[in-house]
């Protein structure tokens, strides 16, 4: 396997983007969406992680753990921004050890373990590589924000990869109020994942929780004032 051209340097930041082995879905019920938010919490640890030890996660419910006060002892990196699509997920992050991206991400591979064995299967579930993009400039960093929060409107528009949004308002309340799998209720006060997600610098860079709403809305109502043929890659990628 080639070396990556990309070597996450410490205090900077990157988008991160892993999809199931042959665009298999990853999160099959929301049993599965809370094991992995956990594993999330779990694995981001230089420290060896408790996930072998049955007891750990058998003494709790699927959501309790994230919405506990479980804190990893050594970070490897910080999880700024998140969103859980069927078969993929996007994360922001800021790596704060040496290898700490590389050595997360494959820590987190042991979700696998847990989800061949609910769904009696064998084999690899992820992808070998994942997608990585350096953040260079602020600008990117907030439009890489906005397109990780608003990434889950493909499930309910499918013109959004092509720039069309045909309901703003539905899409609006989709992210406000139904989808639970990202990180944009946390940036809009309510507590969903806080013990996962660091906000701070986003609240600052955009200026509180309003103004994050705001960014948010004014992409949505964006997308749904215009048509563009052939549609646009973001940050890189078309997802």
């Amino acid at each position: 396997m080639p070396l990556r051209k990309i070597k996450p340097a410490n205090e900077e930041f990157y988008h991160l983007v892993k999809r199931g082995v042959e665009e298999r879905e990853i999160f099959l019920d929301d049993e599965d969406r809370f094991r992995f938010v956990n594993s999330l919490l779990v694995f981001n640890d230089q420290a060896a992680a408790p996930w072998q030890l049955r007891a750990f996660w058998k003494q709790q419910t699927p959501d309790t753990l994230i919405r506990s006060d479980y804190r990893p002892k050594v970070p490897l990196i910080e999880i700024h921004a998140l969103s859980l699509m069927p078969n993929h997920f996007h994360l922001l992050v800021r790596q704060l050890l040496d290898n700490g991206t590389a050595l997360f991400m494959q820590k987190l591979g042991g979700y696998s373990w847990y989800f061949n064995k609910k769904y009696k299967r064998n084999g690899t579930l992820f992808q070998d590589r994942y997608k990585i993009v350096h953040i260079k400039t602020e600008d990117q960093l907030k439009n890489t924000f906005i397109y990780i929060h608003t990434n889950p409107l493909s499930l309910i528009e499918p013109g959004w990869k092509e720039w069309k949004v045909e309901n703003p308002e539905k899409a609006t309340k989709f992210l406000e109020q139904d989808y639970l799998w990202s990180s944009y209720r946390d940036y809009l006060g309510i507590d969903n994942f806080s013990s996962l997600v660091v906000r701070n610098f986003f609240l600052e860079l955009f200026g509180k929780n309003e103004e994050i709403k705001k960014a948010i809305s004014a992409n949505i109502l964006f997308k749904a004032s215009i048509t563009r043929p052939g549609g646009v890659v973001e940050q890189g990628w078309l997802e």
